[in-house]
């Protein structure tokens, strides 16, 4: 992901600094869970039914600050893990462990540590695949689905035959490589993340210095950009075509977020889906980015909370 991220691989690296900022705080509590083998990091707030946010690449529970604080205050248990191989969770060796079904696994295992038999789960960007893989496959899990700027796999690999959303994905292709990816996005010191979080939201200074410093010492952990850049390469190691083609509608309530000023996304990843998702509900913010939760707190906390109480 992340054209800018790549574009400026070519400026030469510098020196990571050795001292990392002290973990962010706010109304949550952090803690440890050993679940499908895995050790995850997750931060949690409040208390009632559980709310399960799934972070995308390439960042980590933090991208869920705004939702934590909001999903607390209503009466719910919001629970943001680091997903495995991002931050502080733990980071399993070799492409496979990142498959879609031991990064599902990791979300049932979740719910059951937390006492739960089902809980809402909500996903963005990759966390989004992660929870559309959970309602398809393990749909007994799932209360219900919220999904921000997340494709459905059945329209994401029908648009990527085509010229207008394979330009936009031509990134996945690339992180197919050994090396070179993490080379890229590593050199100068992360200057490509630090200018996509900048420049691609709308919104001015969607992203502080100081998220954007803490988004930078996350991937820096050791093994951290790998791990990340392994959920793309897991992805390509079968064909993933001929297994999409075989998904079956889900009638797992469905919210849909969708930031229209997505540059990784192409509106079309929208058409279609209701015959994918029976019981389904999409909401466009217009002027947002792929960053939505990050991007329109406020609008999405309310769609949110709108959405699990049953409206």
């Amino acid at each position: 992901m992340l054209r800018d991220i790549l574009d400026r691989g070519s400026q030469g690296d510098q020196s990571m600094s050795q001292a990392l900022l002290s973990a962010p705080s706010g109304p949550w509590s952090h803690h440890y869970a050993v679940v499908n083998g895995v050790r995850l990091h997750y931060v949690a707030a409040g208390t009632g039914p559980p709310v399960l946010l799934l972070h995308g690449f390439p960042e980590f529970w933090y991208s869920w600050r705004h939702q934590l604080t909001a999903l607390a205050a209503a009466g719910f248990h919001a629970i943001a893990p680091d997903l495995r191989g991002y931050n502080e969770s733990a980071r399993p060796p070799g492409v496979r462990a990142y498959r879609l079904e031991a990064l599902t696994g990791d979300v049932a295992g979740l719910v059951r540590h937390l006492g739960h038999e089902r809980a809402v789960i909500v996903g963005h960007d990759w966390g989004g695949a992660i929870a559309w893989h959970t309602a398809l496959t393990r749909p007994e899990v799932v209360e219900r689905l919220l999904i921000l700027n997340a494709p459905h796999p059945a329209t994401f690999f029908r648009e990527l035959r085509t010229w207008a959303q394979l330009r936009k994905s031509w990134y996945i292709f690339f992180f197919q490589l050994p090396l070179l990816p993490e080379l890229a996005i590593r050199s100068d010191n992360f200057a490509g993340l630090e200018h996509v979080l900048r420049t691609d939201p709308l919104r001015p200074g969607t992203f502080s210095t100081t998220d954007i410093r803490r988004y930078r010492e996350a991937l820096s952990r050791p093994g951290a950009l790998t791990a990340a850049i392994n959920y793309y390469r897991a992805l390509f190691r079968r064909n993933p075509f001929q297994a999409w083609g075989e998904v079956k509608p889900t009638d797992v309530p469905t919210l849909v977020i969708w930031g229209e000023h997505d540059r990784y996304l192409g509106l079309r990843l929208l058409d279609g889906l209701d015959r994918w998702v029976r019981r389904l509900r999409v909401e466009r913010l217009p002027g947002v980015s792929h960053w939505v939760q990050n991007e329109a707190p406020e609008r999405v906390n309310a769609l949110m909370l709108d959405f699990l109480r049953g409206s």
